[in-house]
């Protein structure tokens, strides 16, 4: 009797199927072109834009309350140099260039002897009078005939003229009792008569005059003015690429539109 023995062939894989597969495919459509494959393209879509944004916060932005500050300190400061130097023109003008070419003189009354129409500090301005025009009450400066021929503002209180044609007065301070224990002879043929007064402008000199004031506004003016010079520099505009002046903040950011900034573009590519 014999024997039959049957062999079975094992269960195709998936490897396998996949391999039949494939032979099929090449026999009925032919081999695949490899550069078909190499060749293809492959994008990324594009990502969306979304126009303006909200900018953030930059240095130039958040410094702004500083630059403000720094701003109007420069311009008070130049506003105070810019008083002081009209003052002082103005007082140099009338006090040193007035009585040389406008003939009138002035000085600072020093004592209370004529108050209250002239206070201590007050300067009295004083134009030229013929002495035949003098009379009594006009107020004058003359220079004393005794001690040491200061310079004093009384007024007229008596008015004597001899045959020789002298002028001697005597005078009296309005806040003194008696008159002056003098008398005085015009040599000249005018004398100063009380034109106005300007008060407290006398103290004002005196108080310039003074060392420590003088050295503080020696110094204090020369540092203010380099302040202010260098403030100008700092804030002088500079001018862009395109020839148009732009602002800089002090890191040397151009400011822009306030509160956005534009985007990049929107389209992108991706490199093979």
């Amino acid at each position: 009797m014999s024997a039959v023995i049957k062999l079975s062939s094992p269960e195709p894989t998936e490897h396998a199927l996949a391999a039949d597969g494939a032979r099929e495919d090449i026999l009925l459509n032919g081999p695949v072109k490899e550069s078909a494959v190499l060749d293809s393209p492959v994008t990324a879509p594009a990502p969306q834009g979304h126009g303006r944004r909200r900018a953030e916060p930059t240095p130039a932005r958040i410094d702004r309350p500083r630059r403000l500050v720094s701003k109007t300190v420069a311009v008070a400061g130049r506003a105070v140099f810019t008083s002081i130097l009209i003052f002082a023109a103005v007082v140099f003008l009338f006090l040193a260039v007035g009585p040389r070419f406008l003939n009138y003189q002035t000085s600072t009354m020093l004592t209370g002897s004529m108050a209250p129409g002239i206070n201590p500090g007050d300067v009295v301005v004083s134009v030229k009078t013929p002495v035949s025009e003098l009379k009594v009450g006009d107020v004058i400066t003359y220079s004393i005939p005794i001690d040491d021929h200061r310079i004093e503002t009384h007024r007229v209180a008596s008015i004597k003229r001899d045959g020789a044609g002298a002028t001697s007065v005597t005078t009296k301070g309005d806040a003194n009792a008696g008159a002056d224990p003098w008398t005085a002879v015009l040599s000249e043929d005018y004398v100063y008569t009380q034109a106005g007064v300007v008060p407290y402008l006398g103290d004002v000199i005196r108080a310039l005059r003074q060392p420590l004031l003088q050295s503080v506004f020696l110094y204090g003016a020369s540092a203010l003015l380099v302040v202010v010079v260098l403030t100008a520099i700092w804030r002088k505009p500079t001018k862009s690429a395109s020839g148009a002046p732009t602002a800089e903040g002090p890191e040397g950011v151009a400011e822009g539109p306030e509160g956005t900034e534009e985007t990049p573009g929107t389209g992108s590519e991706l490199s093979r």
